[in-house]
C-alpha cells in the first residue's frame, strides 16, 4: 500500500463552551470551564502531535427551537453556552508555535470591514497562523439577536457569502506586501501609492476601504468552510481552501463527495489540489479492542437516555421542532428547512427514534479500537477516496480523550508515516499545502 500522507486537524464541536462536566474524567476545574486552561491543553497537545489545525465552532444564540424553550439546551449545555472563539485564540497562539487558529465567524453577524480587520489582526498577532471559518448562519434565533426577524432564504445567504467573501479578500489585500517600507531617514513609514481604497458598491454591502493595517503574514487567509448542500458546495469550491464534512458515512460517499468538490473548483479555475476536504471522526481509542467498544457501548447506552438532548439539537440544526414527531413514525417528506439542508435530506424517512440511535453511534464508519486498528483504518480509507484527512471532534470531550488521541493514535499514525512528525512551515496556508 502506498504511503499517502494526509492532514489531521480539530473540530471544536460545541464552540468555546463546557466541555468536561459530563465527563468520567471531569478535572478539577469543572466549574471554571469558561477558563482557557482545556483549551490550552488541547492545543498544546495537537501542537506536539503537528496537527493543521482547530476550528472554534461558534453560533450565538440561546436555542429555543425544541418544544420552544431553551430549557433543554440549557439542562444539557448543549449549544448553549458559547464564548466568543476570536477571544480565545490570543490565549492558544501564546501556548503553541505551529498550530493554526481557525475561529467561526458568520457572515450573517458581522459587517465585512469588521471581519476582515479582525482576522488580519489575529494573523498579525498569531504570525500567520490564523484561518477564517466561513459560515452563513442558519438559525433564527440568532438573526433575532442581531435586529431581523429571521434568516435569508438558504441559498441567498450564499449569495450574500459569495459578496461577503470578496470584499474581505479585497480589504486584506488592500496593502501592498511591499507597503511598509519603514524608512527612518526619510521619515517614510509606508508608501502611499502602495494602499488602495476598495469602494466596493455591491447588491448587499458598501464599502471604501483599504483596512487600516499592514497586509497580514498570510495575506488572504485560509477560508474553512462546511457547504453540504448544493449551493453550499458551490460556495465551498469557489472559496475555501480546506472543507470540513461527514461525507456520508461511507468511503463511496466520502470519494464522491470530494471528487464533485475537486471537479466544481476546477470550473472555478482553481488547482483542486488546493483545497483540503477533511472528513469528520469520533475515534474511541483504548489499549484493548474489548475496552474500546464497552465505551462506545456507554456512550450509546447515556445518548439512548437523553434522547430530547438528541432531538433539541436536530431541531436547532434544521428550526423544525422535533418534539412534535412520533418516536416510530418515519419523518414525512414534505419536510422543508432554511437551516441545514444536507442533515435534513438524510433524516427524511427514517424514524427520530432510529435518527437519536445513529446520532449515538456516530453513524457511519466507527474509528473504535486500539490506536493500532484506528491508525490503520484512517490509512486504508484515505487511500481509497484520494485524501485529504480527517477532523476530529468530540462535543464533551476531557483530558484523557486529548491524551488517547494526541499521544496515543497519533504517534501510531507518524510511526506508519502517513501524517507528519515536524512542521515544515510557519504560517497555515503553506502547511496545508504541504502535501
Amino acid at each position: 500500500m502506498g504511503k499517502r500522507q494526509f492532514h489531521l486537524a480539530w473540530f471544536l464541536s460545541q464552540g468555546y463552551g463546557p466541555k468536561t462536566w459530563r465527563s468520567d474524567w471531569p478535572g478539577s476545574d469543572v466549574s471554571r470551564w469558561m477558563m482557557p486552561d482545556l483549551f490550552v491543553d488541547l492545543a498544546r497537545a495537537m501542537d506536539r502531535a503537528c496537527f493543521d489545525y482547530v476550528i472554534i465552532e461558534d453560533s450565538s444564540n440561546v436555542p429555543y427551537t425544541y418544544q420552544g424553550s431553551h430549557d433543554t439546551y440549557l439542562k444539557y449545555a448543549a449549544s448553549t453556552p458559547k464564548l466568543d472563539p476570536a477571544v480565545l485564540v490570543p490565549y492558544l497562539a501564546q501556548a503553541t508555535t505551529h498550530l493554526g487558529l481557525v475561529p467561526t465567524l458568520s457572515v450573517s453577524e458581522y459587517p465585512p470591514y469588521l471581519l476582515a480587520r479582525l482576522v488580519n489582526t489575529l494573523d498579525h498577532v498569531t504570525e500567520g497562523r490564523i484561518g477564517w471559518n466561513c459560515v452563513t448562519g442558519s438559525n433564527d434565533g440568532a438573526a433575532q439577536n442581531y435586529g431581523h426577524d429571521r434568516h435569508r432564504p438558504h441559498d441567498e445567504r450564499y449569495d450574500v457569502a459569495d459578496e461577503f467573501a470578496d470584499l474581505v479578500t479585497r480589504l486584506w489585500e488592500a496593502w501592498e506586501p511591499d507597503a511598509v517600507v519603514l524608512d527612518r531617514e526619510n521619515h517614510i513609514f509606508a508608501d502611499g501609492s502602495k494602499v488602495h481604497a476598495v469602494n466596493h458598491e455591491g447588491k448587499y454591502f458598501r464599502c471604501r476601504g483599504p483596512i487600516n493595517a499592514p497586509r497580514s503574514p498570510q495575506g488572504r487567509v485560509p477560508i474553512c468552510q462546511a457547504g453540504g448542500s448544493p449551493r453550499g458546495k458551490q460556495f465551498a469550491a469557489r472559496w475555501a481552501d480546506t472543507i470540513i464534512t461527514e461525507g456520508g458515512g461511507s468511503i463511496a460517499t466520502m470519494k464522491a463527495y470530494r471528487d464533485e468538490i475537486r471537479r466544481q473548483a476546477a470550473a472555478f479555475g482553481r488547482n483542486p489540489d488546493d483545497i483540503k476536504v477533511l472528513f469528520l471522526a469520533h475515534p474511541i481509542v483504548d489499549t484493548t479492542m474489548a475496552a474500546a467498544h464497552e465505551r462506545q457501548r456507554l456512550e450509546e447506552v447515556q445518548a439512548q437516555k437523553h434522547i430530547d438532548m438528541q432531538l433539541s439539537s436536530m431541531s436547532r440544526l434544521t428550526g423544525i421542532d422535533f418534539a412534535r414527531f412520533d418516536l416510530d413514525q418515519p419523518l414525512p417528506p414534505e419536510l422543508t428547512t432554511n437551516g441545514h439542508q444536507s442533515a435534513l435530506a438524510k433524516w427524511i424517512g427514517k424514524t427520530p427514534r432510529a435518527l437519536v440511535q445513529s446520532y449515538a453511534r456516530k453513524d457511519g464508519i466507527s474509528f473504535t479500537g486500539t490506536s493500532d486498528h484506528v491508525a490503520g483504518m484512517m490509512q486504508e480509507i484515505i487511500e481509497e477516496v484520494g485524501g485529504d484527512g480527517f477532523l476530529i471532534f468530540n462535543s464533551f470531550f476531557d483530558r484523557r480523550y486529548i491524551m488517547e488521541v494526541c499521544d496515543g493514535l497519533v504517534p501510531e499514525l507518524q510511526r506508519r508515516g502517513v501524517t507528519r512528525k515536524a512542521y515544515a512551515h510557519k504560517h497555515l496556508r503553506d502547511n496545508l499545502l504541504e502535501f
